[in-house]
């Protein structure tokens, strides 16, 4: 069933979502408050782990903020000096709120499940932060990643616990390894949220998934 758009923006909306539609409008409701009403208010830490994951791997730019939303990742990046940093999603209205924020070179609006409208090998360093999680974007959209960065690229990014072990990222993984299509991989795990986060998520980890293009 398709998200209802009388439905509360909120998280269980936001793993409710099966259809890049769902997703538009979820975020289109969503993208005004969203900095204050879900990351502040929920203690939400995710995208400086996985910014600050990146910069000690030793990534480097041009860097693709890939499923960016408000920005919130894209800043912490710009704070440890990555740049320049473009950003993509595929809500035009947290585009809209990520520009505000005055960080990215470029904003490419685009589902990750149907490619990226750049030239191959365009980055050196690929980010994402909330995005591979339940009722987003699964081990599918790799490949569209790794098409746009450049060989020995550096790539952080963060994978909902529960998403990863359900939803076949180990193979994933194993496939791209084993093809020779990425090296180094280390999966460390982190709190989605501080500990002073309350709530039936608060517990909730991620696995930050850095490692190299080939």
């Amino acid at each position: 069933m398709s998200f209802m758009r009388e439905q509360k923006p909120d998280l269980s909306a936001a793993y409710s979502l099966t259809t890049p539609e769902d997703s538009k409008r979820l975020y289109a409701d969503w993208a005004d408050t969203y900095d204050q009403s879900f990351a502040a208010d929920s203690r939400y830490q995710l995208h400086l782990l996985t910014a600050r994951a990146f910069v000690q791997a030793g990534g480097r730019g041009p860097v693709l903020d890939a499923g960016a939303g408000t920005g919130l990742c894209g800043v912490e990046l710009a704070a440890l000096g990555a740049g320049p940093i473009d950003a993509t999603d595929i809500s035009p209205d947290m585009l809209a709120e990520a520009l505000r924020k005055d960080i990215y070179r470029d904003v490419i609006e685009a589902d990750l499940l149907a490619g990226l409208p750049v030239p191959p090998g365009s980055y050196g360093g690929v980010v994402s932060s909330g995005t591979f999680t339940c009722g987003h974007v699964g081990p599918e959209a790799l490949p569209a990643l790794l098409r746009v960065a450049r060989p020995g690229a550096q790539f952080a990014l963060s994978i909902n616990a529960r998403h990863y072990k359900r939803d076949g990222f180990v193979e994933a993984f194993d496939r791209l390894l084993r093809g020779q299509w990425i090296r180094k991989l280390s999966l460390p795990e982190v709190r989605i949220y501080t500990g002073e986060a309350t709530g039936d998520h608060k517990d909730d980890t991620a696995l930050i998934a850095l490692f190299h293009k080939a």
